[in-house]
């Protein structure tokens, strides 16, 4: 009965917020819903406390969980609405106008190929605007500046990609609350030092972490370095970039749960003499540490919850337990952020791969005994298989890009992913204090890289690598899953409805 409480309040809040994100609903409505569901529960709660001295009525019990989920489902559709707020009126009246406004710089600026993306806040603290600006590569800015900016305020735009597929922009911004862009204005700084200590703290060991790396490895495989240690891939050239989507390996250089349980995994081995419940905990704080070193942002936020049940898993070995935890973390996520269900593709990408990854990988083990067990190979040809499986359906509908070489570009690459990660830090680490002392450290891990880009780029020109698909059907999309979901929980869900409550 527990179980199933659980389940109905997690999914029914999850759905709430679905159907919200696609259909605006009257919240007096729902909030009539909600009491009418609260009615309800108390209705068969009183008849089953009635029944409990004979005998028990299932239909009671039902009438319980249905009356919970209808409650859970109208919490979702109020959070998603309270989230929903309207553009403010004066930004509105100002859109394609030339504007003079103040705001600080309220995350580290974005560093692209050919340009600088500033995300800065206007306002007070109780009415904050976040707008997006754009401006030249080599103008210098930091977190906590405040600025004076003069330019067009514009709204952004959906595009078309490369691949023929419509990219949602307007909502891809707005889940992070950026509702305006702003295009090479005229920018001035008036102060400095605005934002958050701990914040800005962390920023700069993040920049000086950088700058060691940068003096010790070559260009350009400094930049994939920093991709696989902090998730900075923004000065990556188009054709790095289109190579990496090509082969399939984008997710080792995008700060996924994959990256950091790598670094978590290295302080366990290292206090792998001490406690396995003592490595436990220091890698779930190298985990926090690591989040917070870059930024804290939604991103990495989301990729510290799933290392962090990546580690569960391997501790606890129990698939059940790890289900209620990640769906667990999916409703925490939303209720601090309910727009990344349906407009945050890496939060989807992440959830579907980690399902894959604990519950698909067990079931084709047996297929990769050939494989040896050696710096753990079968390990990394299994998990990669099943998080391919289990994603490209997504990818092919959301993308339009089917990589026919990522599964050998993954193999062949994913082994060496670790140990270069490790070099990389103590390269970075130990530059923080002597230059000299880094350099042999930084040539190794120019090998290990040189060796990495080398098997993309091969792979990347192979003809017919990706295949473009940029109408794949959505229905065909959700069969797909609802077979997964068959073939991997069929047993349990059927339990759920048949089975004693």
């Amino acid at each position: 009965m527990q179980d199933r409480i659980f389940y109905v309040v997690c999914f029914g809040f999850m759905l709430g917020i679905l159907l919200r994100s696609f259909i605006f609903l009257n919240i007096f409505i729902v909030l009539l819903i909600g009491v009418t569901s609260v009615a309800l529960f108390l209705f068969f709660l009183v008849l089953r406390n009635f029944s409990e001295a004979g005998s028990i009525d299932p239909f009671n019990k039902w009438g319980i969980i249905c009356s919970i989920c209808i409650l859970a489902f109208s919490l979702g559709i109020i959070r998603f609405h309270s989230s929903d707020t309207p553009p403010p009126e004066f930004f509105e009246s100002k859109v394609g106008t030339r504007v003079d406004l103040h705001g600080v710089i309220s995350d580290g600026p974005d560093i692209r190929e050919n340009n600088q993306k500033l995300t800065i806040e206007v306002g007070d603290d109780s009415n904050k605007t976040k707008i997006l600006i754009t401006t030249n590569l080599y103008d210098e800015f930091k977190y906590g500046d405040e600025l004076k900016i003069s330019g067009k305020l514009e709204k952004p735009e959906n595009f078309i990609t490369d691949q023929g597929k419509e990219f949602d922009y307007v909502n891809y911004l707005r889940k992070d609350g950026i509702l305006y862009t702003m295009n090479y204005g005229d920018i001035e700084v008036v102060s400095e030092g605005n934002g958050n200590f701990i914040k800005s703290t962390l920023f700069y060991v993040k920049g000086k972490f950088i700058e060691r790396i940068d003096s010790s490895i070559y260009h350009p495989e400094n930049l994939l370095m920093g991709g696989l240690i902090l998730g900075e891939k923004s000065q990556f050239s188009n054709e790095l970039r289109n190579d990496f989507i090509t082969t399939g390996t984008i997710h080792i250089v995008a700060l996924s749960g994959y990256n950091v349980t790598i670094v978590a995994e290295w302080i366990m081995k290292i206090f792998s003499f001490l406690p396995l419940y003592f490595g436990l905990v220091t890698g779930m704080l190298t985990i926090i540490l690591f989040v917070l070193m870059t930024g804290a942002s939604s991103t990495a936020i989301r990729a510290g919850i799933m290392a962090l049940l990546v580690l569960l898993a391997r501790l606890t070995g129990r698939n059940y337990d790890v289900a209620r935890a990640l769906i667990l973390a999916a409703v925490g996520m939303l209720l601090i952020n309910p727009f990344i269900l349906v407009y945050d593709v890496s939060f989807q990408l992440s959830f579907i791969a980690t399902v894959a990854v604990i519950f698909f990988t067990p079931r084709i083990e047996k297929y990769f005994l050939w494989v040896t067990e050696r710096f753990g190979l079968r390990d990394i040809f299994s998990v990669t298989t099943a998080a391919y499986i289990f994603v490209f359906p997504f990818i092919l509908y959301k993308m339009g890009s089917l990589s026919l070489v990522a599964l050998p570009a993954n193999i062949l690459v994913l082994p060496f992913i670790p140990f270069t990660m490790l070099l990389g830090f103590i390269t970075g680490f130990v530059g923080l204090f002597y230059y000299l002392l880094a350099i042999p450290f930084g040539f190794i891990s120019y090998i290990l890289l040189h060796y990495e880009l080398g098997v993309i780029s091969f792979l990347a020109d192979i003809p017919f690598a990706s295949v473009s698909i940029p109408n794949f059907p959505l229905f065909i999309t959700i069969l797909i899953y609802v077979y997964f979901i068959y073939l991997l929980f069929g047993r349990s869900i059927k339990s759920f409805f048949v089975g004693d409550l």
